[in-house]
């Protein structure tokens, strides 16, 4: 079930919503908490059923080993338990990772290398599965180091199949998320919390229907033509795809925080305008943020962090981008991706360069405005979104090619051409009556306001710093009431959110 569908937002949402708040008015707590994650499962199992038995699955297992734990704790037996946990809970969670996303990449890889046949189970990968099984192996890397206790089997279910952040995140701890189930307060109705979730929602909505879907007409068209572009193409293509990733990743984000402030749940921030970023690092502070603290937490700090000297710390940095590019998909073009994320960070890191007019904490080299920082920073990450789009490195290294010919053969008005959208039907008939030749324009008018729209966004306040800092005034009101209503006329063309691959 996506958010951005009918049946999400005029059936399922009121039915959780008056479910949740009706029982837990009733005192019924242990029953809300089950109804809630019944909810969230049927909302996963709505895209395919027997993904259902797999999330099961890996919960029923994961919280066996938690009571394995608490038993072992319980009965005071020696540290040895805490390793052997430690090392089942990341065995079965990697294990099950392994073989749904990467099985066949690993034996179509062992192929090439060796001339083998081994087949492949081409499998389907069950959506999600990156993010509940992060979560979850937070949870058991905790309970196998005494970081956290044994919870009650309802809150461990909610905690895991909160639908908000259960298919793209945020990868929330136990810690942010079952405190707030098991507290009273938080089961009653918030008018504020409600109506500032209604508000991070619609804008949310807003950003996937309105412009993420509106600039993948233009990167699917482009990346399905990828040995047929112009350097001016290219640099098109990338920019919508880039646009299209940003807005839909932040709109799915804005939505998440905002459902769970609808049911009095306060989610972390994901997402904090990334292209506003100077420097790499800032860049990645920014992005993803829930991601990124999984792998420092879980993988940086134990691999040593910045304890051992610079060298293990650039080394630690490098690795950690690499399995990030990894856990996005099981292709080299992620991998690639992730190396060239790394080696960024790294050379970041190394302090050759400082932003003239930011707080310095290292000696730099060189120091460059703040503009230019941002103008290579962003220009960095789009060369990398050439990896991480394309569906081959053959066809990375062709952008690549196509950007360095400095040709024209005007494929960007068949780029811009994708924009025939129903907003400017209107003037699309005006024109194909008056003056035919001028509707290739016309689209051109458009890409370029779509673009204008796009830079002038993530300058300014984000939905989230909005939505917390901003009355809710009648103003605002009247806003959102015809964005959603703007959306909802536009759900006829619903597309599945980008990291949902992931």
């Amino acid at each position: 079930m996506l958010f951005n569908s009918y049946i999400f937002i005029f059936i399922f949402l009121p039915i959780a919503l008056i479910g949740w708040y009706g029982l837990n008015r009733l005192g019924r707590y242990k029953l809300a908490g089950f109804f809630l994650s019944a909810m969230s499962l049927w909302f996963y199992a709505y895209f395919n059923v027997s993904y259902l038995a797999i999330i099961l699955c890996s919960i029923g297992l994961n919280y066996l080993l938690s009571l394995g734990l608490a038993w072992a704790q319980k009965k005071q037996l020696s540290k040895a338990s805490g390793k052997i946990g430690l090392l089942a809970g990341l065995v079965l969670n990697l294990g099950i990772l392994f073989y749904f996303k990467y099985y066949d990449f690993f034996i179509e890889n062992i192929n090439l290398a060796f001339h083998a046949d081994f087949n492949l189970k081409h499998i389907l990968l069950p959506l999600g599965i990156s993010f509940f099984t992060f979560q979850q192996m937070s949870f058991i890397i905790d309970r196998a180091l005494g970081r956290c206790r044994h919870y009650d089997f309802i809150n461990y279910l909610t905690f895991v199949t909160f639908f908000p952040q259960l298919i793209a995140g945020p990868i929330v701890l136990h810690s942010e998320i079952i405190p707030q189930f098991e507290d009273p307060a938080n089961r009653r109705f918030d008018s504020a919390s409600f109506s500032r979730g209604i508000y991070l929602f619609v804008l949310g909505l807003t950003k996937k229907v309105l412009l993420a879907d509106t600039f993948g007409l233009m990167a699917n068209f482009g990346f399905a033509q990828t040995f047929s572009l112009d350097a001016v193409s290219t640099v098109i293509v990338i920019l919508a795809y880039s646009f299209e990733l940003y807005f839909d990743f932040s709109g799915y984000s804005d939505m998440a925080i905002g459902l769970g402030r609808m049911f009095h749940v306060e989610l972390p921030l994901n997402f904090d305008s990334p292209y506003r970023s100077c420097s790499i690092k800032e860049f990645w502070q920014r992005w993803h943020i829930t991601l990124s603290r999984f792998f420092i937490t879980y993988v940086y700090i134990p691999l040593g962090g910045s304890r051992k000297g610079k060298v293990r710390m650039l080394l630690n940095t490098f690795l950690v981008f690499l399995l990030s590019g990894l856990w996005h998909g099981a292709a080299w073009t992620y991998v690639a991706w992730g190396a060239m994320q790394g080696l960024l960070v790294v050379l970041d890191s190394l302090g050759i360069v400082g932003i003239r007019g930011r707080e310095e904490k290292r000696p730099s080299r060189f120091h460059i405005p703040a503009p230019l920082g941002w103008i290579i920073t962003f220009t960095l990450f789009n060369l990398s979104l050439f990896f991480f789009r394309s569906s081959s490195m053959l066809a990375a290294g062709q952008l690549f090619k196509n950007l360095l010919s400095l040709q024209w053969n005007g494929k960007l008005f068949e780029i811009a051409a994708q924009l025939d959208i129903s907003e400017i039907y209107v003037f699309r008939q005006a024109l194909e009556l008056t003056a035919p030749a001028a509707v290739n324009y016309l689209y051109l008018f458009v890409m370029l306001l779509l673009f204008v729209l796009a830079f002038y966004l993530i300058f300014h306040k984000n939905a989230y710093e909005r939505a917390t800092h901003n009355e809710l005034t009648s103003g605002r009101c009247w806003e959102i009431s015809i964005l959603f209503i703007w959306c909802v006329i536009s759900l006829s063309q619903v597309s599945t959110f980008l990291y949902f691959n992931f």
